[in-house]
């Protein structure tokens, strides 16, 4: 599919002519060492009046300083300033920031230095055509920097989608930022907290609201799509959205395929959550494999029969807004958690071989603060038990588990999500772990763990693979292969699991009722967590038990739907996985939760029994099981705290 542009506007003004004089003509000295990425910043501020921190800062926002090794985003973005050579539209930054620097577009795709130049030259003509000064502070070149931010992004939306970017940028000034990038580059940008901006922000402030002929939202977020085109449609409700990110609504398609049908409806399920008894408990991660209105275009037809609560654009970070939260959205295949989650769709690829590309800074950071005002409202804990990917929804039956999805795959930054999410990976104890105790998966996103994937050139990566044996040459667990769809033999950044065994630079822990051994030299791939006041909790096979075992969903007992007589009883049926007799596992909660069925059967919710949650007397624990999450039964297992070597 054709990638959704990260191009900025052009500007129709007279300070489009390249930048003259020597320092413009020259070509740059080549540069090397670990300082040499600073160096290059300090000297295009020099070379072309732009503030250092303005573009160590609004570089952070793009790309945190990284190169990428001149591959790019997912949205055509080239180089640590993300500059643009996407297809449409025709407004390409990096052709333009080429032209003024006298470099050929392909130096600014591959070479920092470059990058940097062309990016304070594109930066200096907007503040001159602003005819605003370019010998003051760094204050002063806000409307220019939100400019920069209008990436790819037109009519009502540019204003909005500039103003977050400028906000983000000077926010990073405010607090300062270093970095050693996965490239060995170390970058400091220090803290100026006591920054103003000066005079008004004209173009850069709160949106004034969407032009006449788009419509617009009760309270807010602008009304796109079919729905805001008919006259005749209701319009959506506001977004469920931090103010500040300036969300939209398009709602999903809730429609019949079949008008003579009418249980052949898509594409989400009508609720009340949580007022129905169905608690909110998961955000989960996807990703689009595909662009952001091809996405748009999918969730509005019905025969799709797919959604997501929310989309983020790649470009800017915009977010759509596609079901309301209370409403239970078709975007994980498993309807337990369907019922108890909220979906997020992402614009970009789990593994593009033919095109490299990586999730921008723009899309974490909206998505993060999106993810953080969620879990505030709905009591959603920041950890990855409760914030996973689509990657981790177990098959609800066996035979579903093959196809399963595995975005938002091995090239998602947990460990920087999950910073922005401010709820970082606790860096531990300082020693191996014993045990019984639980360890956090978490190796570095940076060239020192590159592990290898099938198709694609070695580059950071969010797991370890695990083996049958403590040594580098045991067969990969479970026969698995190196494909980045096999989830088999992978452990996820940020995700716990409890130790099995632990022998010089290797630990094992359970995995999918099996022991798995990873290399943990020196704790480098692995945190030993700490567990103070409040230990871990975990759950073992009840006493007397040979094994236990394991569900895809959490469904009531037959019995509860004897209320229910349009109802028919879905059968209780486990995986053929099991928990054996001396294994632990991560309770995903610290109590089991009731059994639940949701019966939607109309679409006008008219049926007999409609709309409807069936709650059962059998109760389940959620755990950390392999890759996947799992379900086991209260009364198969018993809790016990997270501990160091123990008779269990």
């Amino acid at each position: 599919m054709p990638r959704f542009p990260a191009a900025l506007l052009t500007l129709a003004l007279g300070c489009g002519a390249a930048l003259t004089g020597p320092a413009a003509a020259q070509a740059t000295p080549p540069d090397s060492g670990p300082a040499a990425l600073q160096r290059q910043f300090a000297a295009a501020a020099t070379e072309f009046g732009v503030p250092r921190s303005v573009l160590l800062a609004l570089a952070y926002q793009e790309s945190r300083w990284e190169s990428h090794q001149g591959r790019p985003s997912t949205t055509g973005n080239y180089g640590v300033f993300g500059l643009t050579d996407a297809d449409t539209p025709p407004t390409h930054t990096l052709d333009e920031a080429a032209r003024l620097i006298h470099r050929r577009p392909e130096e600014l795709r591959e070479e920092s230095a470059q990058n940097i130049r062309g990016a304070a030259a594109l930066l200096t003509s907007y503040q001159k055509a602003l005819g605003a000064p370019t010998d003051g502070g760094s204050a002063g070149w806000y409307r220019a920097v939100a400019r920069y931010g209008q990436a790819g992004v037109t009519g009502t939306r540019a204003e909005t989608a500039g103003r977050v970017f400028a906000e983000r940028v000077y926010r990073t000034i405010r607090t300062g930022a270093a970095r050693t990038t996965p490239e060995g580059q170390r970058v400091v940008l220090p803290a100026e907290p006591g920054l103003r901006l000066e005079g008004p922000t004209p173009g850069a402030g709160p949106d004034t609201g969407p032009a006449p002929e788009t419509g617009a939202a009760p309270g807010g977020g602008a009304a796109t799509g079919d729905g805001a085109s008919d006259p005749t449609a209701a319009a959506p409700a506001p977004a469920e959205c931090p103010p500040e990110l300036g969300c939209d609504v398009t709602p999903a398609a809730y429609a019949l395929t079949d008008p003579h049908d009418p249980t052949s409806f898509g594409n989400y399920s009508k609720a009340d959550r949580p007022q129905d008894g169905e608690q909110i408990r998961y955000v989960v991660i996807h990703d689009t494999e595909g662009d952001y209105q091809s996405a748009v275009s999918a969730f509005q037809d019905p025969a799709d029969q797919a959604s997501a609560h929310y989309l983020v654009r790649a470009g800017d970070g915009h977010v759509t807004q596609l079901v309301p939260t209370r409403d239970i959205a078709w975007h994980a295949a498993n309807k337990t958690i369907n019922m108890h989650s909220i979906g997020i769709e992402h614009e970009g690829f789990a593994l593009p071989k033919t095109k490299p590309t990586w999730y921008s800074e723009q899309l974490y950071q909206s998505s993060a603060e999106l993810v953080r005002y969620l879990a505030a409202r709905f009591g959603i804990p920041l950890d990855r038990e409760h914030v996973f990917g689509h990657d981790e929804v177990p098959g609800p039956t066996q035979q579903a588990i093959s196809g399963m999805h595995w975005d938002p795959g091995t090239f998602w930054d947990w460990a920087h999500y999950l910073e922005l999410l401010h709820a970082p990976i606790d860096p531990g104890l300082d020693r191996p772990p014993l045990p019984g105790e639980t360890v956090t998966i978490a190796p570095p996103f940076t060239a020192d763990n590159e592990p290898a994937v099938a198709g694609v050139a070695a580059r950071p990566e969010n797991f370890v693979y695990l083996r049958t044996g403590p040594a580098a040459d045991a067969p990969l667990l479970n026969g698995g292969g190196t494909d980045a769809s096999d989830w088999t033999d992978k452990a996820v950044t940020g995700v716990r699991y409890v130790v099995a065994d632990q022998r010089g630079d290797w630990t094992a822990i359970w995995y999918g009722g099996k022991e798995a051994w990873f290399a943990d030299p020196g704790g480098s791939t692995a945190r030993t967590d700490r567990q103070g006041d409040h230990p871990q909790q975990l759950v073992t096979p009840r006493p007397g038990a040979a094994s236990v075992p394991v569900y895809g969903r959490a469904y009531p007992e037959a019995a509860a739907y004897a209320p229910y007589p349009a109802i028919s009883p879905i059968a209780v049926v486990p995986l053929t996985a099991t928990i054996p007799a001396g294994q632990a596992y991560v309770s995903v909660d610290d109590a089991p939760q009731p059994a639940q069925f949701y019966y939607d059967q109309n679409i006008n919710g008219d049926a007999p029994n409609d709309r409807t949650l069936v709650v059962g007397q059998e109760k389940y624990y959620a755990i950390r099981f392999n890759h996947r999450l799992a379900f086991v039964k209260a009364a198969d297992v018993r809790p016990i705290a997270a501990q160091g070597a123990s008779d269990w």
